[in-house]
């Protein structure tokens, strides 16, 4: 059902210098900032070869990952990201298997402009994990 792996999600408390170690230090390719202030986040995205590295900055005190933050200053991997053909389908596959989906349910735009949806960690080994749709449905 899972496609291949999108990108690694990592909290930093720098975006700006969390980019510079990417950029300088391993030698990747670093996008711009990106706000995104309907997900709570500033977010740049590292391309790799085979994936993707998205660095994620809170946007503000009612950010969705200060918290992970308040308990990681230091930033850390914060989720996962999986492409899948049909989120809808995805979705309602995993719940009719007892996976709990985040949220009200439904996928909403991601930062790549694609529908997207969270599952509960607690469901999966205790790691987040994002379904990003990669088809047109």
């Amino acid at each position: 059902m899972i496609g291949r792996l999108n990108h690694v999600a990592i909290v930093v408390p720098d975006v700006a210098a969390a980019s510079a170690v990417y950029r300088d230090t391993l030698g990747t390719r670093v996008s711009a900032p990106h706000p995104l202030p309907a997900h709570g986040v500033t977010v740049v995205f590292v391309e790799l070869p085979n994936t993707k590295i998205e660095l994620l900055e809170p946007l503000g005190d009612a950010s969705p990952v200060r918290a992970f933050l308040d308990r990681n200053p230091n930033g850390g991997m914060h989720h996962l990201c999986y492409e899948v053909d049909d989120i809808v389908a995805a979705r309602d596959r995993l719940c009719a298997a007892g996976a709990r989906v985040l949220g009200d349910g439904e996928p909403r735009l991601g930062a790549h402009d694609k529908p997207v949806l969270f599952l509960h960690p607690k469901d999966f080994c205790g790691t987040l994990i994002e379904l990003e749709q990669t088809a047109s449905a």
